[in-house]
């Protein structure tokens, strides 16, 4: 029977271009890969496109920080993203950047046809403006005192302290980010999308199988709570495409982005002579699948669709949503070095390992994803070493010492159609993103066929040359149990497949090929696929990620020389209040306090700053405080300080103290009712 390929366009939320891939990344990347190769496989005609998202405030003011061109900069992301990617098996068919002609006329098509159709609505508001940077603020630009709590230094839309949301305008004490200047109010028309006109349709496209319930509901609480015409605009300076009839205007970098994967797929088609509109017009039978976090649920489940309906394109078929990636289970720290670049991981260990344990404990849910890295590395030196190449190690030489080909009849083919037997049920956990059940099936196979293998011993059978047909029927069953859990596991290790491949002396495998065992068939000599991890080898990454941080940290500008007679190394010369809003003070509790071997005056504090992060500080406060007097107490402490290496080890921040020195100095304790990560000002 023929076998129709499905259609299917699919794609990655598009990285930012301002800053390095790190793990949380790989996360969608790979669960988007590994449904993708799937696809493949089967016969599918499956398109995976991405692209860098280039435009918006922050990468122009970090061009201009580093003296590029925007364009410039953004290539040298590009090409970085790129490479890590690649590093980490990720295979598009296509990966380009929203700075491209593709997303200039698509953007300025959506926007007229929208436009057009009378869902674009301009409104006089009043916005922050940056005088002394001649600029209007977005409110990551803005920061101020909680209007609600009281908590200083917060965000213009969001208190981390209370969870208040409010308005730049509501901030005490506003200052810009970007010169710390107060920013004043100025009146200005801006562009909205007219979100509430699409009330109906979204309530509809809510009810469809399209979203993850838990995503579906979300979404429906901001439905409920009223749907507000969405700002699409920003104003000059600003990095980005020049809104059609207004001069000085531009779209907002969330108005482009999602285009940016029209844009991506349609430079695709035209380098391979593909019909665009095919997948893109409204009521077409292709699928269009988004790979997407939690975190932008909201653009992607209501902007974008509406968007897409005011426009007159196609919706997504389905957004597949995943939850954040933590670090033996607390949130990526820079200072624990749990924040690890994806160039950090591949310098250190091999990308298949991380895309096996990913899909190990992926599924279909929105729920966080936590590395446990003792765990990783007992997995995947069990799993992978242990079980699966295991398998091929133990039995493929001996095909060799007893002619090289497999055997036309196999011992134990019971066991050998159960695996095979398995490929349909694999196939469906592939299909619905339930990596995890499928990975446990695949090992489940494994166990039972090096138990087979233990029971049956062919080592010892190979000392007796009357037994050679036997071992050869032993070892042949196991080498086509090999050959179908490498197949099984070809989306989530493509290079150990490739290995596999080689060895088998076979084509590429696909999914199809399950159908078919190998008799009589010659192999390759066995040699090693995949070597155990070593926990040294997680020591020096995460080593090298604090590393990593410590050289992030912007060396200091130096000050111009005073116009006048004060002395070049004066402790008391002035620092502009720039630099002091730069100090980031938290409040921690001393969690552990010792001595430290071979120093006078330090004393080694274990802080818990808040969220399971904790930092190690060398304070040199011995002369006044005993260990005993220091643990469980509440002190202040900079917690943007670059770690220092010192003898005795790394300083990972500064405690605060008062006094002339010696005996008489004393910690700096906050009021009670402060709690460990309480910002300080």
């Amino acid at each position: 029977m023929s076998h129709t390929p499905r259609k299917i366009l699919v794609t990655s939320a598009l990285p930012y271009a301002n800053g390095s891939i790190h793990l949380g990344h790989m996360l969608e990347h790979i669960q988007t890969d590994i449904w993708v190769r799937f696809q493949k496989m089967r016969g599918e005609q499956c398109i995976y496109v991405c692209a860098d998202d280039a435009h918006g405030t922050a990468i122009m003011l970090k061009a201009e920080e580093l003296g590029l061109p925007p364009e410039d900069y953004i290539a040298q992301v590009k090409a970085e993203h790129e490479r890590d990617f690649a590093g980490f098996l990720i295979r598009y068919d296509h990966y380009h950047s929203t700075h491209s002609d593709e997303n200039r006329v698509l953007s300025e098509l959506v926007y007229t046809r929208n436009r057009d159709a009378g869902y674009i609505i301009e409104k006089e508001i009043t916005q922050l403006y940056d005088p002394v940077k001649g600029m209007f603020l977005a409110d990551r630009f803005v920061r101020g005192t909680c209007p609600k709590c009281g908590a200083a230094d917060q965000f213009g839309d969001n208190c981390e302290v209370c969870g208040a949301t409010y308005t730049p305008a509501e901030l005490k004490d506003p200052y810009s980010t970007i010169s710390g200047a107060a920013p004043v109010e100025k009146q200005n028309i801006q562009l909205f999308f007219n979100l509430p006109r699409f009330d109906a349709m979204l309530k509809t496209w809510l009810d469809s199988d399209a979203l993850q319930d838990s995503v579906a509901n979300k979404l429906r609480e901001w439905v409920d709570a009223g749907l507000q015409p969405w700002d699409i605009s920003r104003e000059a300076p600003y990095f980005g495409f020049e809104i059609p009839g207004w001069p000085g205007k531009y779209f907002y970098v969330w108005m482009d982005a999602p285009i940016g994967y029209m844009a991506s797929f349609k430079h695709y088609c035209d380098q391979h002579g593909l019909d665009f509109d095919a997948f893109w017009r409204e009521g077409s039978d292709t699928e269009l699948h988004h790979f997407i976090g939690k975190d932008i649920v909201n653009f992607h489940g209501l902007f974008w669709p509406a968007m897409l309906e005011g426009a007159g394109f196609r919706k997504p078929t389905a957004l597949h949503v995943h939850g954040f990636v933590t670090v033996n289970g607390a949130k990526m720290s820079k200072s624990r070095g749990t924040f690890i670049k994806a160039s950090t991981y591949l310098q250190h260990l091999d990308p298949e390992y991380l895309r096996y344990y990913f899909a190990a404990k992926l599924g279909k849910g929105v729920e966080d994803f936590d590395l446990n890295l003792e765990d990783f590395v007992q997995r995947v030196n069990a799993d992978l070493v242990g079980k699966v190449v295991n398998i091929a190690s133990r039995t493929g030489n001996f095909v060799h010492k007893f002619g090289g080909r497999l055997s036309a009849t196999l011992d134990n083919e019971a066991l050998v159609r159960e695996v095979q037997a398995a490929a349909p049920r694999i196939a469906a956990f592939y299909e619905q993103l339930e990596y995890g059940k499928a990975m446990r099936e695949v090992m489940a196979l494994a166990d039972k066929a090096n138990q087979y293998i233990q029971e049956q011993a062919p080592w010892s059978l190979a000392k007796d040359d009357s037994q050679a047909q036997r071992v050869l029927e032993i070892c042949s069953a196991a080498v086509n149990i090999f050959r179908l859990l490498a197949l099984y596991l070809k989306p989530v290790l493509p290079a150990l497949a490739e290995k596999a491949e080689a060895f088998l002396q076979v084509a590429p495998l696909t999914w199809q090929d399950a159908d078919q065992l190998l008799g009589e068939h010659a192999i390759a000599r066995f040699n090693a696929m995949l070597n155990r991890i070593d926990s040294k080898q997680i020591d020096a990454m995460l080593g090298a990620s604090k590393e990593d941080t410590a050289a992030a940290q912007p060396a200091a500008k130096p000050e111009k020389k005073a116009k006048t007679a004060q002395k070049a190394d004066d402790d008391d010369a002035p620092i502009s209040i720039d630099d002091f809003l730069k100090v980031k003070l938290r409040v921690a509790r001393i969690l552990k306090a010792e001595h430290v071997e071979g120093a006078d005056k330090l004393l080694q504090l274990t802080l818990d700053i808040g969220e399971g992060e904790t930092r190690n500080v060398f304070a040199g406060i011995k002369a006044r405080y005993s260990p005993e007097q220091l643990e469980g107490r509440l002190t202040v402490m900079v917690a943007n300080l670059a770690p220092r290496k010192m003898k005795f080890g790394l300083s990972e921040g500064m405690v605060l103290a008062a006094g002339p020195g010696g005996s008489d100095i004393f910690l700096l304790s906050p009021d009670d009712g402060a709690e460990p990560g309480m910002e300080v000002r």
